[in-house]
């Protein structure tokens, strides 16, 4: 057997030694990403958060626009009737459920990407595999997560497309069933047929996000909601006077397609950034004795390196072996008498090459998107919004403006709530990522804790509502065709809707742990079902004594079940401890009660004044007082059944100096060996310059003597 006969496999640090050509050689797999630091959660969370409150703050000006122009009144009953079209877009193609089928899909891809799995013409192989192929020039493995675009994108957007046609041809029918006692059903319809787009245009980039939020990208889909309404608000601005409020419908088609297009560019590098164009990283390797891979051919005259597979400074080396030696160990090859016999040619014949050994190919790998999966979040997220529709129904038979007073209040109430599932969101992937790679008890750990960092924050913003809801209504939307009387209907609704905000939370911080796992679970369509149900027989007796508060109250019953439900069910999803993550949530509640109370007395002894005035002295109060007790309490000894860590160790805001993680740092760190430490940076070194300059008292000089 001849040298180019070989066949061999190639080391990760150096090219092949023997082989057909040199350029054959597959390209070293790319590097496995680490499980991320508390501080990069917390800048990714910082970052989300704060480009999520400017598109909350935009959103804002967009319903100040709406309601200055058009006040609350038919029109705005019309168009918000058409606007459940992208609110329910955005709950199923965005924020909850297509994200919760592509995010655990995307990182299962991930996670063969980096252990070096992929497929090679249609069939599912290994790295050793797949370097099979190569040597014998069947072609090379292919990235799993452009294999999972390849095949998921265009089938999504044809499905999307015909979703979108059907709704512009339904709009008729879709204004009858949601809205029969509408004053004006034709403006409805007209706005509905423009803001149908958005079924399209919201699933691309609910789709984008998804892809980028496993790839730990949080820049790009965090800005969607900002370009969004941008969009209406330019249009309302620009078409306002000549197209009334369906110009507010007009800025929605435009808004979904900023959307895509701010995420296009961000998905494109990554997706450009697989196997073949990323350059390799130093990947931590444990230290363990080495293990044997698939054995190989043996040359003649080889070294005992070469015939054992190890380099002279990793043979015999035990667990003490450093891991950069590790690293270098190069395959095992055959043992002379596992060898085939070489085979004497016959005089005047040349020999005949031995042909290589093949690997038997991979069964196939099942599919990354399971489609029974994706109908089951979609039908999760569906059965959520039903609680918008059941809202709408009950109040499309009263007076002309409740729908547009649940819709005010909706708006202001929701933003402690995306607030608090911000952390949520970033972490969602590392969750998935966790489970893909078999490790369930860091999952674990991490939906304990951002269970109670999310209802924190949630209660947070419930006190401060409860409190100061006509000051905040006032501050906001109190202008032109927006009157007092609407101002005292929308806060009143607000106080309502304050006590179903945590139970909004729990659902959206829970149903990520049943859906992390990229399987269908059904608990939690069955938890909501539960919900959705109690919310509509409760409005259908709510709404003829009280109107729309009675609504608002039946919409936070019927959402509080459904957060007990799935909290009671998370014991088999994730084996979340029942016991301690509910008296750890005895504290965010008891402190958000004692801060509402305080937050009312103050507002009261302010009285009617300025409500600047009063929310700048409310709010401080509120914040103080809830910290106070939630934090006695979680110091006792009553929160050291979940071992909670400190709030800098959560959430380290004294780490928060720069986003530079988020850029790129954060993969550099991942890159070092095991037990590494990252160079300090410019200012840490210049300072242990100077102490080394630092002449040393005589009583150290001594010590050190004597030494």
């Amino acid at each position: 057997m001849t040298t180019a006969e070989t066949p061999t496999v190639p080391a990760t640090d150096a090219l092949p030694r023997t082989g057909p050509t040199s350029s054959q050689a597959p390209k070293p797999a790319p590097a496995p990403q680490l499980p991320p630091n508390n501080r990069y959660l917390a800048k990714a969370a910082l970052l989300t958060a704060a480009l999520s409150a400017a598109g909350a703050l935009l959103g804002l000006v967009r319903d100040q626009t709406l309601a200055r122009l058009f006040g609350a009144g038919r029109g705005t009953d019309a168009f918000l009737v058409a606007w459940t079209v992208p609110e329910l877009a955005s709950t199923l193609l965005i924020e909850e459920g297509l994200a919760f089928a592509l995010v655990p899909a995307f990182s299962v891809a991930l996670a063969r990407r980096a252990r070096g799995d992929g497929t090679v013409n249609g069939i599912a192989a290994t790295a050793s595999s797949a370097q099979g192929e190569v040597s014998r020039g069947k072609g090379a493995s292919v990235d799993p997560v452009r294999a999972l675009v390849a095949s998921s994108l265009p089938r999504l957007a044809l499905w999307l497309s015909v979703a979108a046609g059907l709704t512009v041809l339904g709009a008729p029918l879709l204004v009858e069933v949601l809205a029969p006692g509408l004053d004006d059903p034709q403006l409805a319809v007209n706005c509905t047929r423009l803001t149908a787009t958005s079924v399209l245009t919201f699933g691309l980039a609910g789709y984008c996000s998804a892809a980028l939020r496993a790839h730990r990208s949080f820049l790009a889909p965090a800005t969607i909601y900002v370009a969004y309404n941008i969009g209406i608000i330019g249009a309302l601005f620009l078409l306002g006077g000549v197209l009334d409020v369906q110009a507010a419908a007009v800025g929605v088609a435009v808004g979904g397609l900023l959307m895509v297009l701010a995420q296009v560019p961000s998905l494109w590098r990554e997706l450009r950034g697989g196997p073949g164009r990323r350059k390799p990283a130093v990947v931590p390797v444990e230290v363990l004795p080495p293990k044997r891979p698939a054995p190989v051919a043996v040359l003649e005259g080889e070294p005992e390196s070469v015939r054992t597979g190890e380099p002279e400074s990793v043979r015999g080396a035990g667990p003490e072996a450093p891991p950069q030696a590790l690293t270098q160990a190069r395959p095992v090859a055959l043992s002379e008498a596992e060898a085939p016999p070489e085979v004497e040619p016959e005089p005047g014949r040349a020999a005949e090459p031995t042909p290589a050994p093949t690997a038997a190919p991979a069964p196939p790998a099942p599919p990354l998107v399971d489609p029974a999966l994706i109908v089951t979040v979609l039908l999760f997220a569906l059965t959520r919004q039903s609680q918008v529709f059941i809202e709408r129904f009950w109040a499309s038979g009263l007076s002309a403006g409740a729908i547009s007073h649940l819709n005010y209040a909706q708006k202001i109430c929701q933003l402690p709530m995306v607030l608090s599932l911000m952390l949520c969101t970033v972490t969602f992937p590392v969750v998935a990522r966790a489970v893909a790679d078999g490790d369930t008890e860091a999952a674990r750990h991490r939906i304990e804790r951002d269970l109670l960092l999310a209802a924190s924050v949630v209660l947070l913003g419930a006190a401060a509502v409860l409190a100061t809801a006509p000051q905040l209504v006032q501050l906001l939307f109190q202008r032109g065709a927006f009157t007092s009387a609407d101002t005292a209907a929308t806060a009143g609704v607000m106080r309502v809707y304050a006590a179903g905000l945590l139970g909004h939370t729990m659902v959206g911080a829970l149903v990520r742990a049943y859906f992390s796992g990229g399987r269908r679970a059904w608990y939690p369509l069955v938890a909501m079902g539960a919900g959705a149900l109690v919310t509509a027989v409760l409005g259908a007796f709510a709404v003829g004594p009280w109107g729309v508060r009675g609504i608002a109250a039946a919409n936070a019953v019927g959402i509080t079940l459904s957060a007990v439900l799935l909290l009671y069910g998370a014991r088999r999803a994730v084996a979340l401890r029942l016991g301690a993550v509910s008296a750890t949530l005895l504290g965010p509640l008891l402190g958000a009660a004692v801060a509402a109370v305080a937050g009312l007395a103050c507002a009261r002894l302010v009285g009617p004044a300025s409500p600047l005035l009063t929310l700048g002295l409310c709010l401080p109060l509120v914040t103080g007082v809830f910290l106070l007790v939630t934090g006695s309490f979680l110091g006792s000894s009553g929160a050291t059944e979940l071992r909670l860590p400190r709030l800098s160790q959560i959430l380290p805001l004294h780490q928060l100096t720069s986003l530079g993680g988020l850029f790129g740092r954060e993969k550099r760190r991942s890159a070092l060996p095991a037990g590494a430490r990252p160079r300090p940076s410019r200012p840490c070194r210049l300072r242990r310059r100077l102490r080394r300059l630092r002449p040393s008292r005589p009583s150290q000089r001594k010590d050190t003597h004597v030494r």
